[in-house]
């Protein structure tokens, strides 16, 4: 595989319930733990639910951060995918883990990128496998 990004998938139970109920402090948290992970932050969106739980991302130029929380459960579900060499998701996570303090969690780390397959099947078309984008340092 060719790696293009970095995908952390973050669970988090036993949190404070009124903490992941407050959208307002799970926002700034978020945007806390992009700045964390040296991202360039490009637009956010948190919404409350009723009667409980906050679903929110934040979008940043090597990727984005996503939260879903379940306050009866004590529940978080995070997904910071980051792209590039620059940005450190790993910052972002242990942010996101002293801020919300779960008596439990799991981190899992995934490699994000194009398949093999698809890489040979490029160069059998004479593509190029890398590309770069425009303005983002550290893309393969």
């Amino acid at each position: 595989m060719q790696r293009l990004g970095t995908h952390f998938l973050l669970e988090m139970a036993g949190c404070d319930s009124q903490l992941l109920d407050d959208a307002e402090w799970i926002s700034a948290t978020m945007l806390q733990a992009a700045r964390a992970a040296n991202t360039t932050i490009l637009g956010s969106s948190f919404h409350k639910f009723s009667p409980q739980g906050v679903s929110g991302v934040i979008v940043i130029a090597e990727s984005h951060l996503s939260i879903h929380t379940w306050p009866e459960l004590g529940y978080a579900a995070v997904d910071v995918f980051t792209c590039g060499d620059r940005a450190m998701p790993q910052r972002a996570c242990a942010h996101l883990l002293k801020a919300f303090a779960p008596e439990y969690h799991e981190l899992q780390e995934l490699a994000r990128g194009l398949p093999r397959q698809a890489q040979a099947a490029r160069l059998a078309e004479g593509k190029p496998v890398s590309w770069h984008s425009p303005g983002r340092q550290g893309w393969a």
